[in-house]
């Protein structure tokens, strides 16, 4: 009985090791290495201006923020204001002269779909 719960153990971490290598092993698309960039129009992102569908352009990038507003902070009301607009100075001064934490700008970057054209 002890040489089967060897073998098998051992099977088992040699199966999860072989699994763990071919997932290094394969090719990763664009989109998993980074997020495919695409250019938006201001108009694109003002089609974008309700809390169940939120884009904000901020600093020439924009940002699909929608699944974020029941998460922030504050009342989601005080960014859904600025749904489907160029929120720049919104974002860098909270509209009290404070900018965002650091935290906050990396946690922005998980929104970005694209920048905005010119």
């Amino acid at each position: 009985m002890r040489k089967f719960y060897i073998a098998s153990t051992a099977a088992f971490w040699i199966l999860v090791g072989g699994l763990w290598l071919i997932g290094f092993s394969q090719p990763r698309t664009m989109a998993e290495d980074i997020k495919v960039k695409k250019s938006y129009t201001l108009a694109d992102v003002a089609a974008h201006a309700s809390p169940r569908d939120c884009w904000m352009a901020i600093g020439g990038k924009v940002y699909d923020v929608t699944t974020y507003l029941p998460d922030h902070p504050s009342r989601p009301e005080v960014i859904e204001v600025w749904c489907g607009k160029e929120a720049t100075t919104a974002y860098e001064t909270k509209m009290k002269g404070r900018r965002h934490s650091g935290t906050a700008d990396q946690m922005l970057q998980g929104y970005f779909i694209g920048e905005v054209e010119n």
